[in-house]
């Protein structure tokens, strides 16, 4: 079994391990979450977990599950009309386009609650899982993902700072994509020190990640990224590439994904850490890579 089955059975086991309240919310969870994707967030805490040693068991493909469940919650979300507005998503018609606005509500509901008790019944230590649990709500809530979200849609249509557009994307997208970094940090128990060492991860990540993210918006197809290209700038939201131009993009792109490097080098030389796996999932982030 590959990581991405283990990722998929965890989900698919915890929706068939309990009596089916209503099959038609279900159907609508599997459809965006078995969308595809690349699974970058839960694939990024198992591929950490095994850099610090650890033995990879259910719990921690649960865990990883978690986290990808939250992120497919704030895409249905995301895609409805009050918000972006979108018909496509991985290539294939939204959840509201699919099913209707009521259900693909509900259905984000669903990814965003059901995580915390997905990791409330792993058989980690309820030292960890307090922890892990505490970590998923900072940053996917109100002090976070959706907090960014909101500051994002005030934003819309107004010519924003640097400052301002890197707030928001810091909670909208970073928080979220720094939680499998400190996520492994806590299940390997790790030093405070270390996990704020990948809390720097995440947020660097976090920042590239949202830098590639504007600048493909700009210049790929629709075949290449599976959505509607060109809505920022139809739209005339503040972007990297609007505030910067694409070639300072590219370089903030660049310069955040070197510094998370330098941080993997000096994990592998304090604490014996193999960043070999999740440096090629960082290298693939590059534009080139």
């Amino acid at each position: 079994m590959n990581k991405l089955q283990g990722i998929d059975m965890a989900i698919g086991h915890y929706y068939k391990s309990r009596e089916q309240i209503s099959p038609d919310l279900i159907e609508s969870i599997h459809y965006s979450f078995d969308a595809g994707g690349k699974r970058i967030r839960p694939l990024i805490m198992l591929e950490m977990l095994e850099g610090f040693g650890v033995e990879l068991t259910d719990s921690h493909f649960e865990v990883a599950a978690s986290v990808e469940m939250i992120h497919t919650g704030s895409l249905i979300h995301d895609d409805l009309p009050a918000m972006d507005d979108d018909d496509y998503r991985r290539g294939r018609l939204t959840n509201h386009k699919k099913f209707n606005e009521a259900t693909a509500i509900l259905a984000g509901d669903s990814l965003f609650l059901d995580p915390f008790g997905l990791i409330a019944g792993t058989n980690l230590s309820d030292c960890i899982k307090i922890k892990l649990i505490s970590e998923l709500s900072f940053a996917s809530g109100t002090f976070g993902m959706v907090g960014g979200q909101m500051l994002d849609m005030k934003g819309e249509e107004a010519q924003l700072s640097l400052e301002q557009l890197q707030i928001i994307h810091a909670n909208k997208t970073g928080k979220l994509l720094t939680f499998p970094f400190v996520a492994s940090g806590i299940i390997a128990e790790q030093s405070e020190e270390v996990i704020a060492d990948l809390r720097t991860i995440g947020e660097l990540i976090g920042l590239a990640f949202q830098v590639r993210d504007d600048i493909l918006d700009l210049t790929a197809t629709f075949e290449e990224i599976g959505k509607t290209p060109q809505k920022d700038l139809l739209a005339d939201k503040s972007t990297y590439p609007a505030l910067l131009g694409l070639e300072k993009s590219q370089d903030i792109l660049n310069d955040s994904l070197d510094k998370a490097l330098a941080i993997f080098q000096k994990l592998q030389e304090s604490q014996h850490f193999n960043p070999q796996r999740i440096t090629e999932i960082t290298e693939r982030l590059r534009l080139n890579g």
